[in-house]
């Protein structure tokens, strides 16, 4: 009927792969992908103050960051917590890791007061090590800074 059973007939059936409907499901997941993942960033928004200041290099896999938003929200690399949360939770970072270096990501909306009770908070904790982050290029009063004057 419709088969052949052997012999060497040109009917056989057919040994290759047709890959080109797979390139194109992958070429479009490729474009869905490109099109989604900027949108997929997510994080508190924070506006560093900025200061005229050298950068210190930073190792990306053992930064510990604290950042408190305009709006009084506290955050450990990118986690939500309460104040009376945060506390507990650096004295455990600072037992288990007595050389965490800690970074500070103050909105610059913040007010000192804050700003200063936060580092005391991390000093109590047990934290040693601390710097702030901040945007580099313009100096006191929003003016562009300059050296030598």
């Amino acid at each position: 009927m419709g088969m052949s059973s052997g012999g060497n007939d040109d009917q056989g059936m057919m040994a290759e792969i047709n890959v080109t409907p797979f390139v194109d499901v992958m070429l479009v997941l490729l474009i869905i992908f490109m099109v989604t993942a900027p949108l997929m960033t997510t994080g508190m928004e924070v506006e560093l103050p900025r200061t005229d200041a050298p950068t210190l290099p930073m190792d990306d896999e053992d930064q510990l960051i604290l950042s408190i938003t305009a709006e009084g929200g506290y955050y450990i690399n990118e986690h939500d917590f309460t104040i009376d949360e945060l506390r507990p939770k650096l004295v455990a970072i600072a037992k288990a890791n007595p050389d965490q270096a800690l970074f500070l990501r103050a909105d610059g909306a913040v007010p000192y007061e804050k700003v200063a009770q936060l580092m005391a908070l991390c000093t109590q904790a047990g934290i040693a090590k601390m710097g702030m982050v901040t945007q580099p290029g313009v100096g006191l009063e929003g003016t562009e800074a300059e050296g030598g004057e």
